[in-house]
């Protein structure tokens, strides 16, 4: 009898896709009897795991911003396998698949060739925002067959990001990997980034959500009730989530991968990840210079975004101040680590390799531009790097005298004191470098 019961259960609670659908020719695209379920969520997370990259956006030509990364990356998958997709619009409209508005353009049976479709993907992109996200999603439970990667984050009405990985070994910051754009749209890398976002709103469901499902009932495409949908939870919201954790990011980390690793071995996987992703840079770095070596690449063009590397940079640093963290606090002492990573060699060029060792020291002073010299992307030009960061500070000190000197002095006092820090500090590290005859920082006028 219990078994009958449960079987009763899961029939009731299934929703029911068998209502004859009638299709338009005219329709983005068609889906059938093709409809969501858990399975087919898992197959998404699959497909985001192996074929969302950082460039993925730059490929196939699609400007975004942050917000654009949710829709755009669940549209592509519906219509590669052709599922149902909807989306809320700022305007309060519900559009989807089903949508005729592009049937005067072409079809073509691969996604990026389908005239149709990117015309209609590139108009949702330009009607979603972080505030239509609460409309299409539901909260979900934290757990690893839940947080999967696809889900979605958002927070408030400000930012937006996909789960990209979920690393379940030790070797990351945080289990959870995200791919994040940013503001304005444009075409640009995503960033590769640690989960991190503020306590998620109750009265926005904002946090880790899922796309809800859209189903045909009663003539018409609606989505399934946010209850009704397999992962559904608000324990992410309830007061006791961060109970006995530093914050939410923590409470998030340790439901996800709540194993307690042995130090040492934690160490060594988090210096194998960064070895690997420091030489995923060599490549990308030496085509960025045979490409852009006569000043092809300027700063704010196309090119620059494609072949300089600050989001990577922003990633590695964050992964050598893990990598710091876990060596100074670990038996053995730090000389066994330190012997490790002087015999890992970078090859940056055909003839050139730094250690390991090399970048853990000077990781900071990686240049991302792709113009600069092979030696100045890899910290090799450190006192170079100093100067250039010196002269940007009192560029911006110049700049805030010029502009909120009179209209908000508090403001440019405070303004003027961050920046004077910076430098304070590139100076100390320029005596510590012994780097030759800085140049002293000019006073601001009053």
């Amino acid at each position: 009898m219990p078994g009958l019961l449960l079987l009763l259960l899961i029939f009731f609670s299934t929703p029911s896709f068998s209502q004859p659908l009638k299709e338009s020719p005219s329709q983005i695209w068609k889906v059938g009897d093709r409809r969501w379920t858990v399975e087919e969520e898992h197959r998404f997370g699959k497909w985001v795991e192996k074929q969302i990259t950082e460039d993925f956006f730059i490929r196939y030509k699609i400007p975004i911003d942050c917000a654009d990364v949710p829709y755009a990356v669940r549209w592509i998958y519906a219509r590669i396998a052709h599922l149902p997709a909807a989306a809320s619009t700022k305007e309060g409209k519900f559009m989807g698949h089903w949508s005729t508005d592009w049937g005067k353009f072409p079809t073509h049976p691969e996604w990026h060739k389908d005239l149709r479709f990117r015309k209609a993907l590139l108009h949702v992109l330009n009607e979603t925002t972080t505030r239509t996200l609460p409309l299409d999603t539901y909260p979900v439970r934290i757990e690893t067959d839940s947080i999967t990667p696809g889900t979605l984050f958002f927070i408030t009405e400000s930012h937006a990001g996909i789960i990209g990985r979920v690393i379940l070994d030790g070797s990351s910051v945080h289990p959870l990997q995200t791919w994040e754009g940013t503001s304005p749209v444009k075409l640009q890398k995503m960033s590769e980034k640690d989960f991190l976002i503020t306590r998620p709103e109750s009265t926005i469901y904002s946090g880790l959500v899922k796309f809800r499902w859209p189903i045909f009932e009663n003539g018409k495409w609606k989505y399934l009730p946010v209850q009704r949908h397999p992962f559904y939870s608000l324990e992410q919201y309830s007061g006791n989530f961060s109970e006995g954790y530093a914050d939410y990011v923590e409470a998030v980390a340790r439901r996800i991968d709540p194993a307690d690793y042995d130090p040492w071995d934690k160490m060594e996987k988090v210096l194998e990840n960064t070895v690997q992703y420091v030489m995923e840079r060599v490549p990308i770095v030496q085509t960025g210079y045979q490409r852009c070596l006569k000043g092809g690449c300027p700063e704010g063009s196309d090119l620059w975004e494609i072949h300089s590397t600050p989001n990577r940079d922003g990633k590695m640093i964050l992964l050598m101040d893990h990598l710091h963290h876990l060596i100074e606090s670990t038996d053995p002492p730090q000389n066994a680590a330190k012997e490790i990573m002087k015999e890992i060699l970078i090859p940056i060029q055909k003839t050139q390799s730094v250690s390991f060792y090399h970048l853990y020291q000077n990781y900071l002073w990686l240049s991302p531009h792709p113009e600069d010299p092979i030696e100045a992307r890899w910290g090799l030009r450190k006192c170079e790097m100093i100067l250039s960061k010196i002269r940007s500070a009192q560029n911006a000190i110049a700049f805030i005298e010029k502009m909120y000197r009179r209209r908000d002095p508090k403001y440019a006092d405070f303004s003027i004191r961050q920046q004077q820090e910076i430098i304070r500090r590139l100076l100390e590290e320029w005596n510590k470098s012994e780097c030759k005859a800085a140049p002293s920082p000019t006073s601001p006028k009053r």
